[in-house]
């Protein structure tokens, strides 16, 4: 069927939206009207090449939208349905047979090769190769195909274009906490970086009960803002020394930390500032070959460091537990979205690269 998609031809290139063709489902794959779809840093990321995804390439991978047709051996979801759509795994491999989904063996291949397992791409323009099933969506398009593994079919008394960034900002922020670092009641736990991950990070923290709640950023009204999500405290990194400030705070360090930027400097920031025996979570995305120094003494008296994905979520089971948060309104998700036209993709871009908005959602 024909199209529209906005396509990212170079390296740090802009956003275009043209018209290309899109291929019927195969039988495990469903065709999608996309409603709607969130912007997010990865998408930049490999928009700048952070990640050898082939260019030309459609992006977007928190789309929300209308099941239009199934293959035949889709059995979830059926025509006319509401889906949200997350990630891909393999399903077959240790880590996803454990309920770890996003550590899959083949999350570049499913997520980030620009193409299905088997090397196909399901998109084209009058006979040219357009990389695609970013995500296994690709959904910076009116239509996109997805695969049955990661569709989520969710409620219909909700606006579906607030359920994007479910599939991936929102549940990696929520989910790095809810579900890596597991917070105990009454715990510490600070936040550096309050864009989507973080305050969404915040919101997970005061579900979980904990009763100090930092947020660490150089934007004063990004850090007001975090207050009104549930931080108790805020932190101008530029401003102050973090660490000495979030020791005072906590008596001694945080129990938890997520750095939710991907800046080695700030990574440091995010060890020092815990407790012996404290945790923290690295979530911010960063080019491939890039290091940090730590204090191994540091590490060495009980601290600990893990990377998490995807929040650790099983996004089928992880989103509809998010949604029912926001039903009873403990998890505002709709005081993040800020709403652009399609054929603004470009200037959602600059806002959010400027930190004019905390998630920017196009709406197609």
């Amino acid at each position: 069927m024909d199209i529209k998609a906005a396509v990212v031809r170079e390296k740090g290139g802009k956003f275009l939206i043209e018209d290309m063709q899109l291929e019927d489902p195969r039988a495990n794959e469903v065709l999608v009207r996309v409603v709607a779809c969130g912007v997010c840093h990865t998408d930049l990321g490999v928009r700048d090449q952070y990640y050898p995804t082939p260019l030309p390439c459609v992006l977007g991978h928190e789309g929300s939208g209308i099941v239009e047709k199934v293959g035949t051996d889709v059995t979830s979801v059926k025509p006319g349905d509401s889906v949200v759509m997350s990630f891909l795994s393999c399903y077959a491999c240790n880590t996803c047979k454990s309920g770890l989904p996003g550590y899959c063996n083949g999350m570049y291949l499913h997520n980030f090769s620009g193409g299905r397992p088997d090397g196909s791409s399901p998109l084209g323009q009058n006979g040219e190769r357009i990389n695609g099933c970013f995500f296994s969506q690709s959904t910076f398009a009116t239509h996109a195909l997805a695969n049955e593994g990661n569709i989520v079919k969710v409620p219909t008394d909700i606006p579906l274009e607030l359920l994007g960034p479910l599939g991936c900002g929102v549940q990696t922020g929520a989910g790095t906490v809810i579900n890596a670092l597991r917070p105990k009641a009454g715990s510490s736990l600070v936040v550096f970086g309050v864009g989507t991950v973080g305050i969404s990070a915040i919101m997970a923290a005061r579900v979980c009960g904990c009763t100090k709640i930092i947020a660490v950023d150089i934007n004063n009204e990004r850090l007001e803002l975090a207050k009104t999500f549930g931080a108790t405290h805020g932190i101008n990194g530029k401003e102050t020394d973090p660490v000495k400030v979030i020791q005072e705070i906590t008596g001694g360090g945080a129990d938890y930390s997520v750095e939710a930027i991907g800046n080695p400097h700030v990574l440091r920031q995010a060890v020092d500032c815990l407790s012996t025996t404290g945790f923290g979570a690295l979530v911010g995305m960063t080019p491939l070959g890039t290091e940090v120094k730590l204090d191994m003494n540091g590490i060495l008296f009980g601290r600990g460091l893990r990377g998490v994905i995807e929040g650790e979520a099983v996004p089928q089971i992880f989103i509809p537990q998010m949604i029912e948060l926001y039903k009873q309104g403990r998890f505002p998700i709709d005081r993040l979205v800020t709403y652009y036209d399609f054929k603004d993709i470009n200037q959602a871009v600059e806002d959010l690269e400027k930190g004019k908005v905390l998630k920017g959602v196009l709406k197609m």
